[in-house]
């Protein structure tokens, strides 16, 4: 059989039910043939036009809040790329054949986001179930009892839903932010450690109940001229993770300074991350680094490897020491460390897992899309090369995990 090309236009046009497409800023787009009819509106009076310019709030009856309901959804669509189906929603529509007039309508939609090349929502796909003749049981017995019943029964049961998922949004989002707060005031800002510029970035996730337990750190070490820099991950959402990193990180800064190496340093965390609730399998990476004797000690506890990009372009992966993640042994014991050295010019790299990781991807592969963006950017200045190796790792519209990244050049 021979292939023919698919004619989308005709296709959308004879979608069954109302469809019509909306820019981000909610203006028409199209409408299919369903929605034309059905709204009572020609698509020259859709097109181009904002949604509520054509279809108002019934300023007659401030109960009808409708269309302010589909536009909160829209928004959210665009805001964060997901799909937002609605309950149940009871518009007034002004009579385009007689101004003034207004019907009431009761409609339940869903608003999907599609995507353009870059990622980004470029359309808000609005689908709309008109269920008036359902609700109102025209032509039934008891039209004005059992019907009136029912029709009141389902339109407040749908907006007690709605009013509760909104209450659940509000939550979630001040949950979120309260949870940022807390990183934002617990990461440190510092753009030079020791005699090293440093640039560190963290970039929460998409979503109100993705905000993670990624953090970082940077201290000068006691005894010569030394530096720490370490990264880790809590398993885990919102306040709880992020109420954990902070422990963690607290806990890793503290021991640094006294331990005799970072396999001494993990090895006293992964113990206090035993007592710790939330702390199971929690990873993390650090680092020393004498600067007199140029050389970087490392140890991993389940955590990615850190990058040494050398100044002849050449990438060192520092996966020789690596362990299970914290609190992972009932019986603990000591960690791995090894060391490299490394010469003037060279960068260190540490980061979290949402820097690289992508779903139906194998990591390998985000590790070398990480080293490829080092060297190419290599010769920059550790705050331009954060900024440029985000903008090649991290999709468009956001990714579904953390992501903490620091850089030092050495």
């Amino acid at each position: 059989m021979e292939d023919k090309a698919i004619d989308y236009e005709a296709v959308f046009q004879a979608l069954p039910g109302m469809v019509a497409l909306l820019t981000p800023d909610l203006h028409y787009a199209d409408a299919n043939e369903d929605f034309q009819r059905l709204s009572g509106r020609t698509r020259e009076q859709l097109v181009g036009r904002y949604i509520f310019d054509v279809f108002p709030d019934n300023p007659n009856d401030p109960a009808a809040t409708g269309m302010s309901d589909v536009r909160a959804s829209m928004l959210r669509v665009v805001a964060t790329g997901e799909r937002d189906a609605m309950a149940l929603q009871r518009y007034d529509v002004e009579d385009a054949a007689r101004p003034g007039h207004w019907e009431e309508r009761y409609w339940s939609p869903i608003n999907a986001p599609v995507q353009g090349p870059d990622g980004r929502v470029a359309f808000i796909l609005h689908r709309v179930e008109e269920v008036t003749e359902l609700i109102r049981l025209r032509g039934g017995a008891g039209t004005d009892s059992r019907a009136r019943v029912l029709e009141a029964e389902l339109y407040t049961r749908a907006r007690e839903l709605q009013e509760l998922n909104e209450r659940l949004r509000q939550a979630h989002a001040r949950e979120r932010e309260v949870a940022l707060a807390l990183q934002e005031a617990m990461l440190p800002a510092r753009r030079q450690v020791g005699n090293h510029r440093a640039a560190v970035r963290y970039r929460p996730a998409v979503g109100a109940l993705n905000v993670c337990g990624d953090w970082y750190d940077l201290i000068d070490l006691v005894g010569g001229n030394r530096i720490g820099v370490s990264v880790g991950d809590v398993v885990g959402h919102g306040l709880p993770a992020a109420g954990v990193m902070g422990q963690l990180r607290s806990a890793l800064s503290a021991t640094s300074r006294v331990a005799d190496g970072p396999a001494q340093a993990l090895d006293v965390l992964g113990r206090y991350a035993h007592v710790v609730d939330g702390a199971e399998s929690a990873t993390a990476v650090t680092t020393f680094i004498d600067c007199d004797a140029h050389t970087i000690t490392y140890s991993s506890a389940g955590h990615p490897p850190p990058l040494l990009v050398h100044g002849d372009g050449s990438v060192e992966f520092l996966d020789m020491a690596t362990d299970p993640p914290l609190d992972a042994r009932p019986d603990p014991r000591p960690r791995p460390q090894a060391a490299t050295t490394y010469a003037d010019g060279a960068t260190l790299v540490l980061y979290t897992d949402g820097l690289i990781e992508r779903r139906r991807e194998d990591i390998d592969t985000g590790l070398d899309r990480l080293a490829d963006a080092l060297v190419r950017h290599r010769t920059a200045d550790p705050e331009a090369l954060a900024d440029a190796v985000l903008l090649e790792l991290l999709p468009p519209g956001g990714a579904t995990d953390d992501a903490a990244l620091i850089i030092v050049r050495l």
